[in-house]
């Protein structure tokens, strides 16, 4: 290598330190600091965190009142593949259904094989325990059999109850807290609350347990 070469190299080598030197020296005089607000408020968007609370959950009782036994029938034939709902019906993958509504959790259809999950509860089935047994059964009895991931429409869950409950049940629709009558507009023929459709017809039900 020649002197010209190991010159311009050195000039080379000389440009790449100042540059470094002068990008350091500039972070100790020039800091990012986080804005608190956008430059530019951008109408109608909401900043994060800021959203309002979620809707609440309609009482079951309301939902009740306006129950519809024969859409629960249609929801309750997603059920089929597991449960039978017929007077003395044999027991399959869930147990037989008849007159559910009132009976004892996890006891008695015929000595059906029930979960220690779902023994533990103990009480029993009423329209607010069936609820929020539809709704998620393993949050309902963690290590329960069902394989369920639950029912998200409230209206459905609403509907299929008032079918079991005509199917050798026939208790008495639970009375309508008045606060709640008075400030709910849902009703069970409205829109999913979340948002969400019913669930699919090949899935299976979440009615009784396991």
């Amino acid at each position: 290598m020649d002197i010209r070469t190991n010159t311009i190299a050195g000039w080379i080598l000389a440009a790449v330190l100042v540059a470094l030197g002068l990008g350091n020296i500039s972070h100790l005089y020039f800091k990012a600091e986080p804005l608190e607000k956008p430059g530019y408020p951008i109408e109608g968007a909401v900043e994060a965190g800021a959203a309002g609370p979620a809707a609440p959950e309609v009482p079951i009782e309301v939902m009740m009142a306006s129950a519809d036994v024969s859409k629960g029938a249609e929801v309750f034939k997603k059920c089929a593949s597991c449960h039978t709902i017929t007077q003395g019906g044999a027991n399959g993958i869930g147990p037989n259904l008849w007159a559910t509504v009132g009976e004892a959790i996890a006891v008695g259809k015929a000595g059906y094989a029930f979960s220690d999950a779902l023994k533990a509860k103990g009480g029993k089935w009423d329209f607010a325990t069936l609820n929020e047994w539809i709704t998620n059964p393993r949050k309902f009895a963690s290590g329960t059999k069902m394989s369920f991931a639950g029912l998200a429409d409230p209206a459905a869950r609403a509907n299929v109850i008032a079918y079991l409950n005509a199917q050798g049940s026939n208790i008495p629709l639970p009375p309508v807290p008045a606060a709640a009558a008075a400030n709910t507009l849902t009703t069970p023929n409205d829109p999913p609350l979340d948002g969400n459709a019913a669930a699919p017809a090949n899935a299976a039900a979440p009615v009784a347990s396991k």
